[in-house]
């Protein structure tokens, strides 16, 4: 979120607002279920936006989010509403729906006393919707269950409101019906927060603890640090200190943000706000660290939340070798406004210098490969993505392997492979379909209940590396788009996985190598030698594309020499001339083909080894 400069702040907001007329609340559901469209009619009803300034999605920064219609980023803001004539403090933390952004809703809700369970009245609960239920759940949070969309021709308020009674614990009518777009019943839901989301219940005199959610950085002050203040005061001036890195620095500025930044003269219990440092790395603000002051330091910290871990990895490298400085760069400055992000430097025999990076999931890798594009004007090739297995060799010794290149070689004792917990909505039709899919990717049925005679949830124990590459669009495409997926990372199990390597001429190709499961390491032989035998373009000898399991050939495909007519000249003769001059030809191929090296055009790379994404908007 950009930070205006003072000259550009409103006026100066007062210290603090009395805890007890202060609501915290989060809209939380699955994507494209209307969550930033309601924000923009809270925005428009509570009067913080004047009707000139209004535009659609307000909260969401990014042009990519605009375009594609999904929240990547949480944005927070402070409302007023007024009720009975009391004037009450709304800080509203609107959250992304996709699972690839799950952190960001986590963090929101530990900043939270309550959540706005949003469900579209035409498509009723998704798997999303359960997962974050659960994690509200989880964190204690009163919840607000709320119908959308009731404009639609297609909505079905009525039947929905049953379904989420029966899953929260209420009455169907308890469930408030709203339009996000027409603004019914919005000002309803705002009465309801005031009177059900319970007050913050920290303590003012207290020693200062505030819980970063999150931490952004501007290219003219700095990190700008988003706080939600437990315990205690925050003053402008003040020395604070992170606990968990121990770093100190002194508060140049501290405010609200309504929606645009608004500088105070300081935050209290139970608001949530903005801090400015001065700081020049967004490490020095991790997310879910403690603020607490020089002055009056507490000596625990807030408990909550974990760093996001990287659960899919590809390599990102430049089309164009001479951008490779460029694309470090880009990263780094990437890095500050995304803490998930991982990457270090990597190198490969087919595609130059590039980074191994870390990711969330596919659509994070998209998002990520798209911003590097279009913000820093890159080329980019994205390898398919894979995971980080634990290969434990003859001598009991663990490594990491994240890149089939890493693989060790010589005998393995066992790999482990991560897992994931999916969960599936699906209505009931489709349920066959579906068991067949898991079942062809190694899944485990955990259970299976009815939400309503027409859906079904379906739990399932999968690898992770089977769903990171089109188990989302075959799901889509088994079930007419109505599944929906949700999954998180659990556990590991041992798997039996192989390296197979490609060979083109007998020598082995790094860049094509894949580890898979055995008994799909065939099939993955016979597509890629396939793919590669239309890829590469003929040479004056035949090459034999092979895909090997250790010193056994599994798969192949020749590509044909070309041929020159040495009989071209011959009219006739002795049949013995004709023979001669093919055997000199069959001679030089056999000479050229043990000297001669394959040469692999990089347009062939590029199609053999990017993997095409599935875009965010299909979930």
């Amino acid at each position: 979120m950009p930070i205006s400069t003072p000259a550009e702040l409103k006026e100066i907001q007062p210290a603090s607002t009395p805890a007890a007329q202060i609501r915290n609340f989060c809209i939380i559901a699955h994507i494209d279920h209307g969550k930033s469209t309601l924000a923009d009619r809270m925005l428009q009803l509570t009067g913080v936006i004047a009707e000139r300034d209004m535009r659609a999605q307000y909260l969401d920064r990014m042009d990519i989010e605009r375009e594609r219609g999904i929240t990547i980023k949480s944005q927070a803001v402070r409302i007023p509403w007024t009720v009975d004539g009391t004037p009450y403090v709304l800080n509203m933390i609107d959250t992304p729906g996709h699972v690839d952004f799950a952190y960001e809703v986590s963090r929101s809700l530990a900043a939270c006393e309550g959540a706005i369970l949003l469900v579209d009245s035409a498509q009723g609960i998704e798997a999303q919707t359960l997962a974050n239920l659960y994690q509200a759940l989880e964190n204690d949070l009163t919840i607000i269950p709320v119908l959308n969309k009731i404009d639609l021709p297609a909505a079905e308020p009525d039947k929905y409101a049953e379904e989420l009674s029966a899953l929260i614990g209420c009455e169907p009518e308890d469930c408030i019906k709203v339009s996000g777009k027409t603004g019914v019943g919005v000002e309803e839901l705002l009465n309801r927060i005031v009177k059900e989301v319970p007050a913050p219940q920290g303590k003012k005199d207290a020693p200062t603890r505030a819980l970063i959610f999150d931490s952004v950085y501007d290219t003219y002050r700095g990190v700008v640090t988003y706080v939600r203040v437990v315990d205690g005061q925050l003053r402008p001036r003040e020395q604070v200190q992170m606990l968990s890195t121990g770093e100190t620095h002194e508060l140049q500025e501290i405010g609200i943000i309504s929606p645009e930044p608004l500088s105070s003269t300081g935050l209290s219990a139970g608001e949530v706000g903005y801090l400015i440092t001065g700081a020049k790395d967004v490490a020095q603000s991790r997310v879910g660290d403690t603020v607490t002051t020089l002055r009056n330091p507490a000596r625990t910290p807030l408990s909550g939340y974990a760093n996001p871990q990287p659960m899919v990895f590809s390599g990102l490298y430049p089309i164009d070798g001479s951008d490779y400085p460029a694309l470090r760069d880009a990263l780094d400055k990437l890095r500050l406004n995304d803490a998930s992000l991982t990457y270090e430097p990597e190198n490969s025999v087919a595609l130059g210098f590039g980074y191994r990076c870390g990711f969330l999931g596919l659509l994070h890798l998209e998002i990520i490969t798209e911003r590097l594009e279009r913000e820093f004007n890159l080329d980019l090739i994205a390898t398919a993505p894979s995971v980080t297995y634990q290969v434990i060799t003859e001598n009991r010794e663990k490594i990491a392997v994240s890149n089939p290149s890493e693989f060790p070689e010589g005998k393995v004792h066992e790999i482990v492979e991560p897992l994931v917990e999916a969960t599936i909505l699906t209505p009931s039709e489709y349920v066959g379909a579906i068991m067949e899919l898991c079942q062809q990717r190694r899944g485990e049925m955990q259970n299976m209940s009815y939400l309503s005679p027409e859906r079904v949830e379906l739990h399932y124990s999968l690898p992770l590396a089977e769903i990171v590459t089109d188990f989302f669009d075959q799901l889509k495409s088994r079930t007419k788009g109505y599944a929906s997926l949700d999954y998180h990372q659990k556990g590991e199990q041992s798997a039996d996985l192989v390296k197979v390597n490609i060979l083109l001429n007998h020598e082995v190709v790094d860049a094509f190598s894949a580890i898979v499961h055995r008994d799909k390491a065939y099939s993955y032989g016979v597509e890629m030698t396939e793919k590669l035998r239309q890829l590469i373009p003929r040479q004056n000898f035949e090459i034999p594309v092979q895909a090997a399991v250790g010193a056994r050939i599994i798969a192949r495909s020749t590509i044909k020499a070309l041929r020159k007519d040495v009989l071209a000249k011959c009219y006739g003769g002795d049949v013995s001339r004709k023979r001669k001059l093919l055997e000199k030809q069959k001679e030089g191929k056999k000479r050229m083909k043990a000297v001669g090296r394959v040469e692999v055009p990089q347009e062939a790379f590029i199609a053999a080894l990017s993997s095409e994404m599935p875009t965010g908007k299909k979930k």
